[in-house]
Protein backbone atom coordinates (compact mmCIF):
# COMPACT_ATOMS: atom_id res chain seq x y z
CA UNK A 1 0.00 0.00 0.00
CA UNK A 2 0.97 3.62 -0.76
CA UNK A 3 0.85 5.86 2.83
CA UNK A 4 1.05 9.06 2.45
CA UNK A 5 1.66 11.80 5.92
CA UNK A 6 1.33 15.07 4.82
CA UNK A 7 2.85 18.10 7.26
CA UNK A 8 -0.17 19.11 9.28
CA UNK A 9 -1.62 22.80 7.98
CA UNK A 10 -4.18 23.49 11.33
CA UNK A 11 -2.57 26.95 13.32
CA UNK A 12 0.59 25.97 15.52
CA UNK A 13 0.45 22.70 14.70
CA UNK A 14 3.71 20.92 15.10
CA UNK A 15 2.86 17.13 15.13
CA UNK A 16 2.91 15.13 12.69
CA UNK A 17 1.67 11.58 11.77
CA UNK A 18 4.32 9.09 11.97
CA UNK A 19 7.58 9.12 13.25
CA UNK A 20 10.94 7.77 11.41
CA UNK A 21 10.58 4.38 13.35
CA UNK A 22 7.11 3.78 12.24
CA UNK A 23 8.26 4.21 8.61
CA UNK A 24 10.98 1.77 9.23
CA UNK A 25 8.29 -0.50 10.17
CA UNK A 26 5.94 0.11 7.59
CA UNK A 27 8.67 0.48 5.18
CA UNK A 28 9.83 -3.30 6.08
CA UNK A 29 6.23 -4.68 5.61
CA UNK A 30 6.60 -3.70 1.87
CA UNK A 31 5.10 -0.80 1.82
CA UNK A 32 5.58 2.92 0.40
CA UNK A 33 5.71 5.93 2.98
CA UNK A 34 5.40 9.39 1.02
CA UNK A 35 6.20 12.12 3.41
CA UNK A 36 5.42 15.87 2.98
CA UNK A 37 9.01 17.70 3.17
CA UNK A 38 9.58 19.42 6.09
CA UNK A 39 6.33 17.61 7.73
CA UNK A 40 8.45 16.38 11.16
CA UNK A 41 10.50 19.34 11.67
CA UNK A 42 8.39 20.87 14.04
CA UNK A 43 8.40 17.32 16.06
CA UNK A 44 12.56 17.83 15.84
CA UNK A 45 12.45 15.04 12.70
CA UNK A 46 14.74 15.91 9.84
CA UNK A 47 13.84 14.83 6.24
CA UNK A 48 17.16 12.80 6.50
CA UNK A 49 15.91 10.69 9.00
CA UNK A 50 12.39 9.77 7.12
CA UNK A 51 14.40 9.38 4.12
CA UNK A 52 16.74 7.16 5.96
CA UNK A 53 14.44 5.07 7.11
CA UNK A 54 13.03 4.10 4.06
CA UNK A 55 10.59 6.97 2.89
CA UNK A 56 10.45 8.92 -0.21
CA UNK A 57 9.96 12.39 0.02
CA UNK A 58 7.63 14.84 -2.36
CA UNK A 59 6.52 18.66 -2.10
CA UNK A 60 3.43 18.81 -1.91
CA UNK A 61 0.33 18.20 0.05
CA UNK A 62 -1.18 17.65 -3.62
CA UNK A 63 0.85 14.89 -4.41
CA UNK A 64 0.47 13.36 -1.02
CA UNK A 65 -3.45 13.08 -1.56
CA UNK A 66 -3.38 11.91 -5.75
CA UNK A 67 -0.41 8.51 -4.88
CA UNK A 68 -1.53 7.89 -1.69
CA UNK A 69 -3.70 4.64 -1.04
CA UNK A 70 -4.30 5.72 2.40
CA UNK A 71 -2.98 9.41 4.27
CA UNK A 72 -2.28 9.50 7.94
CA UNK A 73 -2.81 12.88 9.65
CA UNK A 74 -2.84 14.31 12.78
CA UNK A 75 -5.40 16.55 12.98
CA UNK A 76 -8.62 16.83 10.33
CA UNK A 77 -8.42 18.46 6.88
CA UNK A 78 -8.94 22.09 6.36
CA UNK A 79 -11.31 23.42 3.49
CA UNK A 80 -8.24 23.78 0.95
CA UNK A 81 -7.65 19.97 1.56
CA UNK A 82 -11.10 19.00 1.21
CA UNK A 83 -10.78 18.58 -2.80
CA UNK A 84 -7.65 16.54 -2.88
CA UNK A 85 -9.46 13.46 -0.61
CA UNK A 86 -10.16 10.73 -3.37
CA UNK A 87 -12.99 8.19 -3.79
CA UNK A 88 -12.26 4.80 -1.62
CA UNK A 89 -8.90 7.00 -0.41
CA UNK A 90 -8.26 6.13 3.06
CA UNK A 91 -8.15 8.88 5.67
CA UNK A 92 -6.94 8.12 8.94
CA UNK A 93 -7.06 10.89 11.23
CA UNK A 94 -8.27 12.97 14.72
CA UNK A 95 -12.02 14.06 12.68
CA UNK A 96 -14.41 14.67 15.69
CA UNK A 97 -16.82 15.45 13.42
CA UNK A 98 -19.74 16.09 15.53
CA UNK A 99 -18.62 19.71 15.73
CA UNK A 100 -17.93 20.01 11.90
CA UNK A 101 -20.44 19.40 9.25
CA UNK A 102 -18.70 21.24 6.79
CA UNK A 103 -15.88 18.40 7.02
CA UNK A 104 -18.44 15.72 7.35
CA UNK A 105 -20.38 17.29 4.08
CA UNK A 106 -16.79 17.21 2.05
CA UNK A 107 -15.87 13.57 3.50
CA UNK A 108 -19.26 12.07 2.27
CA UNK A 109 -18.84 14.17 -1.14
CA UNK A 110 -15.47 13.17 -1.79
CA UNK A 111 -16.58 8.94 -0.86
CA UNK A 112 -13.07 8.74 1.22
CA UNK A 113 -13.23 6.02 4.05
CA UNK A 114 -13.00 8.46 7.15
CA UNK A 115 -11.38 6.71 10.13
CA UNK A 116 -11.22 8.77 12.66
CA UNK A 117 -8.72 8.05 15.74
CA UNK A 118 -11.42 9.40 18.18
CA UNK A 119 -13.68 6.44 17.74
CA UNK A 120 -11.38 3.58 17.46
CA UNK A 121 -12.53 1.34 20.60
CA UNK A 122 -11.93 -1.45 21.76
CA UNK A 123 -14.88 -4.37 23.19
CA UNK A 124 -14.02 -2.94 26.93
CA UNK A 125 -15.02 0.86 25.86
CA UNK A 126 -11.43 2.32 25.75
CA UNK A 127 -10.24 4.39 22.98
CA UNK A 128 -6.77 3.52 22.29
CA UNK A 129 -5.90 6.81 19.89
CA UNK A 130 -7.53 9.10 21.99
CA UNK A 131 -6.14 8.54 25.55
CA UNK A 132 -2.61 9.20 25.10
CA UNK A 133 -3.24 13.04 23.64
CA UNK A 134 -5.90 13.06 26.59
CA UNK A 135 -3.16 12.35 29.37
CA UNK A 136 -1.05 15.14 27.67
CA UNK A 137 -3.86 17.51 27.45
CA UNK A 138 -5.20 16.62 30.73
CA UNK A 139 -1.50 17.08 32.47
CA UNK A 140 -1.58 20.63 30.15
CA UNK A 141 -4.58 21.92 31.55
CA UNK A 142 -3.25 22.34 34.87
CA UNK A 143 -0.05 23.58 33.46
CA UNK A 144 -1.95 26.04 31.76
CA UNK A 145 -4.60 27.12 33.95
CA UNK A 146 -1.76 27.89 37.04
CA UNK A 147 -0.23 30.10 34.28
CA UNK A 148 -3.19 31.93 33.46
CA UNK A 149 -3.67 32.38 36.97
CA UNK A 150 -0.61 34.35 37.66
CA UNK A 151 -1.52 37.93 37.81
CA UNK A 152 0.80 38.94 34.81
CA UNK A 153 -1.43 37.19 33.03
CA UNK A 154 -5.05 38.45 34.04
CA UNK A 155 -5.65 35.38 36.87
CA UNK A 156 -6.38 36.34 40.58
CA UNK A 157 -2.61 36.18 41.30
CA UNK A 158 -3.44 32.76 43.13
CA UNK A 159 -0.43 30.20 43.06
CA UNK A 160 -2.31 26.76 42.67
CA UNK A 161 -0.90 24.90 45.46
CA UNK A 162 -0.61 27.86 48.50
CA UNK A 163 2.39 28.09 51.15
CA UNK A 164 1.72 27.08 54.42
CA UNK A 165 -1.03 30.16 56.26
CA UNK A 166 -2.45 30.74 52.82
CA UNK A 167 -4.63 28.20 51.06
CA UNK A 168 -4.42 26.35 48.02
CA UNK A 169 -6.62 27.23 44.80
CA UNK A 170 -9.85 25.45 44.40
CA UNK A 171 -9.07 23.46 40.85
CA UNK A 172 -12.90 21.66 39.98
CA UNK A 173 -12.80 18.82 36.67
CA UNK A 174 -15.59 18.29 35.21
CA UNK A 175 -15.71 14.62 33.93
CA UNK A 176 -13.33 11.99 35.08
CA UNK A 177 -12.20 10.25 32.51
CA UNK A 178 -8.41 9.44 31.09
CA UNK A 179 -8.39 13.72 30.71
CA UNK A 180 -10.37 14.38 34.07
CA UNK A 181 -8.25 11.80 35.99
CA UNK A 182 -4.60 13.17 34.47
CA UNK A 183 -5.50 16.27 35.32
CA UNK A 184 -6.41 15.33 38.88
CA UNK A 185 -3.08 13.81 39.35
CA UNK A 186 -1.29 16.72 38.31
CA UNK A 187 -3.46 19.09 40.57
CA UNK A 188 -3.11 17.40 43.40
CA UNK A 189 0.61 16.91 42.78
CA UNK A 190 0.54 20.40 42.87
CA UNK A 191 -0.95 20.84 46.33
CA UNK A 192 -4.16 21.88 44.60
CA UNK A 193 -8.02 21.73 46.62
CA UNK A 194 -9.43 19.53 43.77
CA UNK A 195 -13.19 18.71 43.50
CA UNK A 196 -14.25 15.88 40.48
CA UNK A 197 -17.33 15.42 39.02
CA UNK A 198 -19.03 12.68 36.90
CA UNK A 199 -22.14 10.86 36.47
CA UNK A 200 -20.48 7.72 36.74
CA UNK A 201 -20.48 6.90 40.44
CA UNK A 202 -18.28 4.00 40.39
CA UNK A 203 -15.27 5.70 38.51
CA UNK A 204 -15.82 8.51 41.50
CA UNK A 205 -15.49 5.70 43.89
CA UNK A 206 -12.62 4.89 42.25
CA UNK A 207 -10.85 7.76 42.43
CA UNK A 208 -12.01 8.31 45.96
CA UNK A 209 -10.12 5.24 46.94
CA UNK A 210 -7.38 6.19 44.85
CA UNK A 211 -6.39 9.77 46.77
CA UNK A 212 -7.70 8.21 49.89
CA UNK A 213 -10.19 11.80 50.64
CA UNK A 214 -7.63 14.28 49.50
CA UNK A 215 -10.06 14.95 46.72
CA UNK A 216 -13.69 15.49 46.91
CA UNK A 217 -15.92 13.84 44.26
CA UNK A 218 -19.66 15.01 43.39
CA UNK A 219 -21.97 13.60 41.26
CA UNK A 220 -22.59 15.25 38.10
CA UNK A 221 -26.25 17.04 39.24
CA UNK A 222 -26.70 20.57 37.94
CA UNK A 223 -26.60 22.07 41.19
CA UNK A 224 -23.40 20.96 42.33
CA UNK A 225 -22.00 21.78 38.70
CA UNK A 226 -23.62 25.27 40.00
CA UNK A 227 -22.14 25.41 43.32
CA UNK A 228 -18.43 23.99 42.45
CA UNK A 229 -18.19 26.65 39.56
CA UNK A 230 -19.31 29.69 41.40
CA UNK A 231 -15.91 28.95 43.71
CA UNK A 232 -13.09 27.39 41.35
CA UNK A 233 -10.34 29.41 40.70
CA UNK A 234 -9.51 27.02 37.65
CA UNK A 235 -12.36 24.91 36.08
CA UNK A 236 -11.29 22.30 33.62
CA UNK A 237 -13.93 20.56 31.02
CA UNK A 238 -12.67 17.02 30.53
CA UNK A 239 -15.97 15.74 29.27
CA UNK A 240 -15.98 12.90 26.83
CA UNK A 241 -18.60 10.97 24.12
CA UNK A 242 -17.29 9.38 22.01
CA UNK A 243 -17.99 10.33 18.35
CA UNK A 244 -20.56 12.68 19.60
CA UNK A 245 -21.03 16.72 20.57
CA UNK A 246 -20.01 17.56 24.16
CA UNK A 247 -23.13 18.49 26.48
CA UNK A 248 -22.96 22.39 27.46
CA UNK A 249 -23.28 21.00 30.87
CA UNK A 250 -21.65 24.78 32.33
CA UNK A 251 -24.07 27.66 31.56
CA UNK A 252 -23.34 31.16 31.10
CA UNK A 253 -24.85 32.32 34.25
CA UNK A 254 -22.62 29.96 36.02
CA UNK A 255 -19.63 31.32 34.44
CA UNK A 256 -20.96 35.08 35.32
CA UNK A 257 -21.07 34.06 39.21
CA UNK A 258 -17.45 32.87 38.97
CA UNK A 259 -14.61 34.98 40.63
CA UNK A 260 -12.37 37.98 38.65
CA UNK A 261 -9.47 36.07 37.39
CA UNK A 262 -10.53 32.78 37.57
CA UNK A 263 -9.69 30.49 34.73
CA UNK A 264 -11.78 27.86 32.52
CA UNK A 265 -9.96 25.39 30.30
CA UNK A 266 -12.36 23.54 28.08
CA UNK A 267 -10.28 20.21 26.58
CA UNK A 268 -13.31 18.98 25.03
CA UNK A 269 -13.95 22.21 23.03
CA UNK A 270 -12.60 19.99 19.80
CA UNK A 271 -15.74 18.32 20.13
CA UNK A 272 -17.55 21.51 20.62
CA UNK A 273 -16.93 22.15 24.15
CA UNK A 274 -18.88 21.64 27.70
CA UNK A 275 -19.03 25.22 28.96
CA UNK A 276 -21.37 27.84 27.34
CA UNK A 277 -19.55 30.98 27.30
CA UNK A 278 -16.52 29.19 25.08
CA UNK A 279 -18.06 30.27 22.03
CA UNK A 280 -15.09 30.21 19.92
CA UNK A 281 -11.80 28.24 19.45
CA UNK A 282 -8.82 29.70 19.64
CA UNK A 283 -5.08 28.84 18.88
CA UNK A 284 -1.76 28.59 20.47
CA UNK A 285 -0.87 32.06 19.06
CA UNK A 286 -3.90 33.91 20.41
CA UNK A 287 -5.23 31.08 23.53
CA UNK A 288 -6.73 33.16 25.89
CA UNK A 289 -10.02 35.60 25.72
CA UNK A 290 -11.98 37.20 28.63
CA UNK A 291 -15.16 37.07 29.46
CA UNK A 292 -17.59 38.07 32.31
CA UNK A 293 -14.20 38.58 33.99
CA UNK A 294 -13.07 35.18 33.74
CA UNK A 295 -10.51 33.75 31.21
CA UNK A 296 -11.56 30.94 28.68
CA UNK A 297 -8.92 28.84 27.11
CA UNK A 298 -10.40 26.96 23.96
CA UNK A 299 -7.14 25.78 22.10
CA UNK A 300 -8.54 22.52 20.21
CA UNK A 301 -5.28 20.89 19.70
CA UNK A 302 -3.78 21.52 23.13
CA UNK A 303 -1.21 18.90 23.00
CA UNK A 304 0.45 20.54 19.09
CA UNK A 305 2.19 22.99 22.15
CA UNK A 306 4.43 19.67 23.26
CA UNK A 307 4.54 18.58 19.72
CA UNK A 308 7.54 15.82 20.16
CA UNK A 309 5.85 14.66 22.79
CA UNK A 310 2.86 13.80 21.39
CA UNK A 311 4.15 12.68 18.38
CA UNK A 312 5.80 9.93 19.47
CA UNK A 313 3.30 9.24 21.97
CA UNK A 314 0.81 8.98 19.24
CA UNK A 315 2.61 7.20 16.87
CA UNK A 316 3.17 4.76 19.45
CA UNK A 317 -0.37 4.04 19.51
CA UNK A 318 -1.32 4.24 16.02
CA UNK A 319 0.89 2.40 14.06
CA UNK A 320 -0.49 -1.39 15.05
CA UNK A 321 -3.72 0.22 13.53
CA UNK A 322 -2.32 1.57 10.35
CA UNK A 323 -0.41 -1.02 9.71
CA UNK A 324 -2.91 -3.77 9.88
CA UNK A 325 -5.09 -1.39 7.42
CA UNK A 326 -1.93 -1.35 4.75
CA UNK A 327 -1.11 -5.22 5.51
CA UNK A 328 -4.67 -6.24 5.67
CA UNK A 329 -6.78 -3.80 3.55
CA UNK A 330 -9.35 -1.13 4.92
CA UNK A 331 -12.24 -3.97 4.06
CA UNK A 332 -10.40 -7.34 5.46
CA UNK A 333 -8.94 -4.97 8.64
CA UNK A 334 -12.62 -3.35 9.58
CA UNK A 335 -13.94 -6.59 9.03
CA UNK A 336 -11.78 -8.40 11.47
CA UNK A 337 -10.94 -5.60 13.65
CA UNK A 338 -13.81 -4.64 15.44
CA UNK A 339 -12.53 -1.46 16.90
CA UNK A 340 -11.13 -0.04 13.94
CA UNK A 341 -14.32 -1.33 11.98
CA UNK A 342 -16.13 1.61 15.15
CA UNK A 343 -13.46 4.14 13.23
CA UNK A 344 -15.05 4.42 10.33
CA UNK A 345 -17.33 7.56 10.03
CA UNK A 346 -17.90 7.78 6.21
CA UNK A 347 -17.99 5.15 4.08
CA UNK A 348 -18.09 5.62 0.33
CA UNK A 349 -20.46 8.38 0.81
CA UNK A 350 -22.62 7.38 3.80
CA UNK A 351 -22.24 8.14 7.57
CA UNK A 352 -21.65 5.55 9.82
CA UNK A 353 -20.97 6.98 13.37
CA UNK A 354 -24.37 6.76 15.11
CA UNK A 355 -23.14 9.52 17.46
CA UNK A 356 -22.12 11.98 14.55
CA UNK A 357 -25.61 11.24 12.65
CA UNK A 358 -27.40 12.35 15.60
CA UNK A 359 -24.95 15.51 16.44
CA UNK A 360 -25.57 16.89 13.40
CA UNK A 361 -29.28 15.31 12.47
CA UNK A 362 -27.93 12.98 9.54
CA UNK A 363 -28.84 9.94 8.31
CA UNK A 364 -26.54 7.19 9.33
CA UNK A 365 -25.95 3.68 8.50
CA UNK A 366 -24.43 0.73 9.66
CA UNK A 367 -21.47 -0.19 8.23
CA UNK A 368 -22.09 -4.29 8.11
CA UNK A 369 -24.58 -3.94 6.05
CA UNK A 370 -22.77 -1.28 4.03
CA UNK A 371 -19.89 -3.98 3.21
CA UNK A 372 -22.54 -6.77 2.82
Amino acid sequence: MIIGVPKEIKANEDRVAATAAGVQTLTGAGHTLLIERDAGLGSGISDEAYVSAGAELVDSPAEIYSRADMVVKVKEPLPQEYSLLREGQILFAYLHLASEPALTKALLKSKAIAIAYETVQLDNGALPLLTTMSEVAGKMAVQIGAHYLEKPYGGRGILLGGVPGVPAADVVVIGAGTVGATAIRVAVGMGARVTVIDCNLERLRYLDELYNGRIKTLDASQLNIEQSVRYADLLIGALLIAGAKAPKLVTERMVMQMKPGSVIVDVAIDQGGSIETIDRVTTHSEPVYKKHGVIHYAVANMPGAVARTSTFALANATLPFAQELADRGYLNAVLNNRALARGVNTYKGKLTCRAVGESLNLDCYELNEILK
